[in-house]
Formats: structure tokens, C-alpha cells, sequence
């Protein structure tokens, strides 16, 4: 076994990537105050090819240290706007059909691993604060609630890592179907 060279792992350049086609996926970051996890969401949003970023509120946004650091070029290669609300979300996707999806724990949630994504369908997944999750507004414009299952001792995950484990199944599905 030999770890492969950059050149080896045929990426491809920021505008051939930008180009292509999209998972018909729309990440919202609703009031995430780190600025090292919005740029690993940028990363992970790049890496499983999702269609757009949008930061929402406090979210920082580029031209950023923080998230450079952790963005790793990403912030080039990933579509992203920053809105104040999720109303203006939804007044921007007004003529689309859109599935609204809070990764949130509520008495509604369905488990991750039971949650029927529909290769037909496009969603909007809303990733919310580290200390109060996903905002009561954002909350009240989600068709439904998704949560990870966890066994430990914490009640919630980091929000970046969250994001990696949400967005990993959304990719799972939408590549072999």
C-alpha cells in the first residue's frame, strides 16, 4: 500500500468542478458562530459535491482566516451566499421545489438511518447554532427533522462533524441511485 500523489487522485480544476453537475442538495448554516466550522463545511460541501452553501445570520463569511484555514481553497470551488434569514432563503428557492430538512433533535425527528431520502426530490438541509441548534424560525419553515442517532454521554455532535455524517448519506444516495 503507498498513499497516492495529489496528481494521482484525478480531481478535477476549480472550474471544470464548478461546471459540472450537483448533488440537488442546498446546505443553510443558521447562525453558526465558528468560523473554523463554516470552513468545514465549505470542504466537506466540495468534497461530496453539494450545490450550494448559504450562510445564514451571524454565519461568517468569506474572505475569512478561519475559514481559509480549515476551507482549504474551497471557499473557490463551492457556490455560496450569505442572507440574513431563512425567509430570504425561502423568497431565493421561490420557485423551486425544495424538501426544508432541519438536522435538529425534536420530538418529530427521524433517525438518520431510517430517513427516506428520494433521489426525485431536492432538499434544503439547516445546520444550526453550536449552543441552540437550528433557530425557532428555521425550524418553523422545515417540512420535517432529522437527527443522528448517539449513545454517549454528550447530546449532540459538533456541527461540522454533524454535517459530515449528514451529507455523507445524502451523497451515499444520490451516487448509486
Amino acid at each position: 500500500m503507498k498513499k497516492l500523489k495529489l496528481e494521482e487522485l484525478n480531481r478535477p480544476n476549480i472550474e471544470v468542478f464548478k461546471a459540472g453537475l450537483k448533488i440537488p442538495v442546498i446546505v443553510v448554516l443558521d447562525n453558526v458562530r465558528s468560523a473554523l466550522n463554516v470552513g468545514s463545511f465549505f470542504r466537506t460541501c466540495d468534497a461530496f459535491n453539494i450545490e450550494k452553501l448559504i450562510l445564514l445570520g451571524i454565519t461568517a463569511t468569506p474572505p475569512n482566516r478561519e475559514i481559509t484555514k480549515s476551507a482549504i481553497g474551497a471557499t473557490e470551488s463551492v457556490e455560496w451566499v450569505y442572507l440574513e434569514n431563512i425567509g430570504q432563503v425561502k423568497d431565493l428557492l421561490i420557485d423551486e421545489a425544495y424538501i426544508f430538512s432541519a438536522i435538529e433533535q425534536t420530538n418529530q425527528s427521524i433517525n438518520l438511518s431510517d430517513y427516506p431520502i428520494n433521489t426525485q426530490y431536492k432538499y434544503v438541509l439547516i445546520f444550526g447554532n453550536e449552543v441552540d441548534g437550528v433557530s425557532d424560525e428555521s425550524l418553523s419553515s422545515c417540512m420535517d427533522s432529522i437527527e443522528i442517532p448517539q449513545l454517549g454521554t454528550k447530546h449532540s455532535l459538533n456541527v461540522a462533524v454533524c454535517g459530515g455524517v449528514v451529507l455523507w448519506e445524502f451523497f451515499k444516495k444520490y451516487t448509486q441511485s
